[in-house]
């Protein structure tokens, strides 16, 4: 396995995130460790997939489309609408070509981390709900019972707020990422809601 050297890792994040970017990405790698622990995920994957799944965050949009466009990564019709969609995307990119992080669970991680996907690896999914979770995070409704949730069935946590995604959303249906209704009736249908 690769060695990441997490403290590295930590110190590019704080000159490159806001810092309240910077203290929202310490809570999600310390809840993927968490998550990562309760559900036998590498943990060292966790943290850095944590660490990182916001990279691209504070990058301006304007900015965000030309490096796309600079390096064929695929923009949507809603990405080029709403450019914030790309941090996702454009933070897998940045792993790998910046931070040097070439494990394709963690890019993956840090890929879907907005929108979800069917069938997400372990991995995939802590990364989602340590975004969602994390202890600065306080808007969310149930917030409570999903962090409870997480640590207890992680699979109905997920679906749970995908579900509360698109209710939130349903009112400004041009801002749903067409991923997260897919990710959403995948895990509808796996758990047979």
């Amino acid at each position: 396995m690769a060695e990441y050297d997490l403290k590295l890792l930590q110190k590019q994040m704080k000159e490159e995130l806001s810092d309240d970017r910077y203290e929202h990405t310490l809570g999600v790698m310390y809840t993927a460790e968490s998550l990562a622990m309760r559900y036998g995920v590498d943990m060292t994957k966790a943290a850095v997939a944590g660490l990182l799944h916001d990279c691209a965050k504070c990058i301006p949009n304007v900015q965000k489309i030309k490096i796309c466009k600079k390096h064929d990564i695929e923009i949507s019709e809603m990405e080029e609408k709403n450019p914030s969609l790309l941090h996702a995307k454009l933070g897998a990119y940045m792993a790998e070509e910046v931070y040097g992080i070439n494990d394709p669970e963690i890019l993956s991680a840090i890929r879907w981390h907005t929108t979800g996907k069917p069938d997400m690896s372990m991995l995939d999914i802590i990364i989602y709900m340590a975004d969602y979770i994390e202890p600065n995070r306080d808007k969310a409704p149930d917030l409570k019972e999903i962090r409870k949730l997480s640590f207890e069935n992680i699979e109905e946590a997920l679906y749970r707020v995908l579900e509360g995604t698109l209710n939130y959303l349903s009112d400004r249906p041009e801002t749903i990422d067409p991923m997260t209704k897919v990710s959403y009736d995948f895990y509808k249908w796996k758990l047979k809601k």
